[in-house]
């Protein structure tokens, strides 16, 4: 063999060599070694589980929240360790009030529960025809937290808000949002622009919007406690109204994506029942102002006493009690879910925050019963003491001279009532208007009502006066068929304004 051919068989020998070797270090020995790893990590994973404890918890769930007050009970000691009692780890995800953002989560299932006001969920639902989350509770609802404010000199009352230059300053997707539709609907604000709306990030960004203002501006400030009682310390501003004063709009709910509802119905249960009894030990005023100041501490709001104190005033916690009446299982003068969205979705609709009824209108597509059966098939109660299912108080009679000394809050938005020329008696279209008023009229159960018949001025003034007020007794006396104290009502003399409608404003008394 000649010697070139010797170098080229040693060259090919060294290359296959070579290529061996690559084979084995890239290859072969990386599986060997990844066999052995695996098989000494299986090996410690058995000798672990052959020493591993019995776990306290069997499911971990996540709840999308934000700082809001209301839900200071799910960041409490005591809800974590019912839930714990019950085998349950809890992870909150505070995603700083986006909804949109907590909706998305829930969709993709990232999120197995969250805390949601009910007209927040009604929008961010609004255009899916299957909602990926389902309402299991409700949580509280808003009565007084909330207040619209304004300007003495500018804005003396609601009906002063219907121009085309005011701006309600709020926080976007808010409760206090919710506040200022309402106001838009009830109150007709028909002038006010398209544009009347103007969202902040935060109250704070508010607030600095409210120092850099001066008492002309055309600003309605709409914000929740404790900023309410900072602003309220500049006497030249004043509450037109607030969310004590009409009942079944702001609401928070618990909702829960509905895979994993259907997966594990028995936990949704577990949380009601663990979230229920955390509730039930903080059931006294001097315990939830406690509970504020210690939440704002975990939130980190500047918050003093007496702002905790009011702020409980302003909030109602929604017992076990309360949700079976909510759900239509107990008895009693409370608001049902169908009602309370329908309610809302309405409002929503007539100031164009949605375009169409979120699961065409079907309610009960929104939430789900069968949780809170579940509990209370059980008898579950959360104490050894009873809960009780709070009534709305009812407004007391008042003096001549107490009536005149009424504040006038606005005129509330009513078709005109049709009557036969020169007659007082209620046509049939006159008396459906006063059933749809009587019902809006339970949605403001702290309002008295001043019904003013007017007058024509043609013709005999003193016959059309006399006209003009048989037609507001008439009214006034529906309403009280219809359910209405008559103790809220009062017919006044109306004026010659030319027209003859009965017009209906709200008012209360002084503070």
């Amino acid at each position: 063999m000649s010697k070139t051919k010797i170098i080229l068989a040693a060259l090919v020998w060294l290359v296959v060599l070579a290529v061996g070797v690559s084979i084995w270090k890239l290859v072969i020995d990386p599986v060997r070694a990844q066999k052995s790893e695996a098989e000494a990590k299986k090996q410690v994973e058995a000798a672990v589980a052959a020493t591993t404890g019995t776990s306290l918890f069997s499911q971990e769930i996540s709840i999308g929240v934000d700082s809001f007050s209301g839900y200071a009970i799910f960041r409490t000691p005591d809800f974590q360790t019912q839930l714990s009692n019950r085998g349950i780890k809890l992870k909150l995800v505070d995603d700083g009030a986006d909804y949109s953002a907590r909706a998305t989560a829930l969709e993709k299932g990232t999120l197995h529960f969250a805390l949601f006001p009910a007209d927040a969920l009604l929008k961010a639902f609004a255009n899916l025809d299957y909602p990926p989350a389902t309402i299991i509770a409700v949580i509280d609802e808003t009565r007084g937290a909330d207040a619209m404010l304004a300007y003495k000199k500018k804005y003396e009352n609601v009906d002063r808000l219907n121009n085309a230059e005011t701006r309600f300053v709020l926080v976007g997707d808010s409760p206090s949002e919710t506040l200022a539709r309402v106001v838009m609907q009830d109150f007709g604000l028909t002038q006010i622009s398209k544009d009347a709306i103007v969202p902040m990030a935060s109250p704070e960004k508010l607030i600095e919007r409210y120092k850099a203002a001066d008492p002309s501006t055309n600003d309605v400030y709409v914000v929740w406690e404790p900023f309410v009682s900072q602003m309220l310390k500049n006497d030249a501003l004043h509450v037109l109204t607030d969310s004590s004063k009409f009942t079944g709009y702001i609401v928070d709910t618990l909702v829960i994506n509905r895979d994993f509802l259907l997966k594990h119905e028995p936990v949704a249960e577990a949380v009601l029942e663990s979230y229920f009894t955390a509730l039930f030990n903080y059931r006294d005023a001097a315990k939830q102002s406690q509970l504020m100041l210690d939440d704002a501490k975990l939130t980190k709001l500047s918050l003093e006493p007496d702002q905790a104190a009011k702020m409980v005033q302003g909030i109602q916690w929604k017992n076990t009690q309360e949700n079976f009446a909510h759900f239509g299982l107990r008895p009693g003068a409370i608001i049902h879910m169908d009602n309370i969205l329908e309610r809302i979705s309405r409002v929503l609709l007539s100031t164009g925050a949605i375009k169409h009824p979120p699961a065409d209108g079907k309610w009960n597509r929104l939430y789900f019963d069968r949780p809170i059966k579940q509990i209370m098939s059980r008898n579950f109660y959360p104490g050894v003491q009873s809960e009780s299912i709070r009534e709305e108080l009812t407004l007391k009679e008042l003096t001549d001279k107490q009536w005149g000394e009424l504040i006038s809050i606005g005129t509330l938005s009513v078709p005109e009532l049709v009557f036969s020329r020169g007659s007082s008696a209620l046509t049939d279209r006159s008396q459906l208007i006063l059933k749809e008023l009587a019902e809006r009229l339970q949605v403001w159960p702290q309002y008295y009502l001043m019904i003013r018949g007017n007058a024509s001025n043609l013709g005999d003034v003193e016959a059309n006066k006399e006209l003009a007020a048989k037609r507001a007794l008439g009214a006034l006396q529906y309403l009280e068929s219809a359910g209405i104290p008559k103790q809220r009502m009062r017919t006044i003399p109306g004026d010659i304004t030319g027209e003859t409608r009965v017009t209906f404003g709200v008012g209360e008394i002084p503070y």
